[in-house]
This record gives C-alpha cells, structure tokens and sequence, in this order.
C-alpha cells in the first residue's frame, strides 16, 4: 500500500526580545512570517488561502534552524539569510519578491524601483499589492521599500516594525 504524501505546515510562535512572530514552513522551506504580534489566526487563513490542501501542524523542531537565522538577524549578527523559502503566490507576485531579495541589506528602494526592476515600470500599484501579499516579513524584505520622497509607507505588519527593522540594519 503506498502512504499519501502528507501536506503538512510546520508553524511555531517566535519570541525574541520584544518580537513576537509566528512562522510557517514546509518541506520546502520557509513560507510565512508573519507582522509582529499578529493573532494565529492571520497564519491559519493565510494557509486557508494559500496551501489548502495543507495541514497546519505545530513543530519548534522543524523551525528552530529557520528561527535561528531570525534571531542572528534581529540580534544584528546576520545581514543575509540562507534559508530555503518556499513562497505561494502569483507569477507577478513571485517577480516581485524575487526582486525584493535582492535589496541589500541596509538599502532602501522605491515602488517605483522594484516595477523597473521587474521590467514593467508601469506597474507601481501592483506591485505595491505583491509587496502588501508578502508572506515573508523580514527573509523577503519588503521592510526596505519606501515610498520615492522616502516616506516609509504601508507595511503589512506595521509601520511601528517597518522602522524597527530599518533601524536595525543602519
């Protein structure tokens, strides 16, 4: 008899310091980080919406390898994340995030940058909804996109955490 594979996501709640942040992954790699503070309940719909066929399943141990690249991170030990990710979203939304990752550390960009970037410069607005869909927070950086007069503008998980983060990384 030949077992189903099981679609599980592995998901832990992070507490470093101040942050609080619930993280998902699955075989693959790392697939959601979510806004600080936020309610379980923002990881379960996700996975709702995204990985429906999965099941969410609490398990540290599987995490503790992308926590502690988290935590190296927050405590300024770690610029760069080597981490697999295993990111659900549309192709535009893939472009976007792909682009995202390849902001270095400590650099801001703009909206506008990040349409350039993905060859489609008309395209600010959406992408400005991939960055909003981002399931990523901190290992896909959306954190370092502001807006061109270098407002810090709209961050899924607050601006409150979107100055914390860049405060870091200066």
């Amino acid at each position: 008899m030949e077992m189903k594979n099981e679609k599980i996501i592995y998901w832990m709640l992070l507490n470093h310091g101040h942050w609080n942040i619930y993280m998902a992954a699955t075989a693959e790699g790392l697939c959601y980080a979510g806004p600080h503070n936020a309610p379980f309940e923002e990881l379960a719909a996700w996975a709702k919406k995204r990985l429906p066929a999965y099941t969410l399943v609490e398990d540290r141990s599987v995490l503790e390898p992308y926590a502690k690249e988290l935590i190296d991170y927050m405590e300024g030990k770690r610029k760069e994340f080597t981490m697999p990710l295993d990111l659900h979203g549309t192709p535009f939304q893939q472009s976007v995030w792909k682009a995202l990752q390849e902001i270095p550390y400590g650099q801001t960009v703009s909206y506008s940058d990040i349409a350039e970037k993905i060859q489609n410069p008309k395209s600010v607005r959406a992408v400005g909804a991939a960055i909003g869909a981002n399931p990523l927070l901190i290992t896909v950086p959306c954190h370092r996109v502001i807006a061109k007069n270098g407002n810090l503008t709209g961050f899924r998980g607050g601006l409150e955490m979107k100055k914390q983060l860049l405060a870091l990384e200066q």
